[in-house]
């Protein structure tokens, strides 16, 4: 069945670590992506009939945390302008076409996502695992996992010189809601006669209509 991410009910948080000899003293940011989309195809009979795709706007960046405004603006400018590279780099994009399932019909299931994200320019495997919470109207899969900037060639931020950076490794949290694409039905005809996708009647010919084509 496939699915489209319902970005309203979705959430995605982007946890940096500070360090350097100052680091104790540093601000941990939290970042939360406010544009994303994507769509899932969900069977949790045969997990190859599942995958992923999902898109973040890389500006869409936004910290969490509560600091002065200066501050907010600051940091926001040199992730998306400095460390991201936005404007060069639009989006962040995963696609997972292999998916491991685990679990019992009617209980959370636990996946793991084989697939690839792009970041920074950069393609690279990524392993993601989640919970999944399937029901008749949504699915609903949280996780975690760890990434290291360097692996993507983003250059880490430093202040201070030096004495205050940001570490490799960010932390990044997942829970997305994803909602059923209905299914488009044929376009019905004058007389209610369905039309096949050329525009032609499917359902019946000659002139009286009652006939079934053979």
């Amino acid at each position: 069945m496939r699915y489209r991410i319902d970005s309203s009910a979705s959430r995605i948080t982007v946890r940096a670590f500070a360090g350097g000899v100052l680091g104790g003293m540093g601000h941990n940011p939290t970042f939360l992506a406010r544009d994303l989309a994507g769509e899932v195809e969900f069977d949790p009979g045969p997990p190859s009939a599942s995958s992923v795709r999902l898109a973040v706007k890389s500006s869409s960046l936004g910290l969490l945390d509560s600091i002065s405004d200066k501050d907010r603006r600051e940091i926001e400018r040199v992730t998306n302008q400095e460390v991201l590279e936005s404007e060069a780099y639009p989006e962040v994009l995963f696609v997972a076409e292999r998916v491991a399932l685990t679990g019992s019909p009617g209980g959370p299931l636990q996946a793991t996502l084989d697939g690839e994200l792009t970041l920074h320019g950069v393609s690279r495997p990524c392993q993601v695992p989640l919970r999944i919470y399937p029901s008749g109207d949504m699915v609903r899969a949280q996780g975690e996992t760890t990434l290291r900037q360097s692996e993507y060639r983003i250059d880490l931020v430093a202040v201070a010189g030096g004495m205050l950076k940001v570490k490799d490794e960010v932390k990044l949290a997942f829970d997305i809601v994803a909602r059923p694409v209905a299914e488009r039905q044929p376009a019905a005809g004058p007389t209610g006669d369905r039309r096949d996708g050329a525009g032609g009647v499917g359902a019946s010919t000659g002139s009286t209509g009652n006939e079934a084509a053979s």
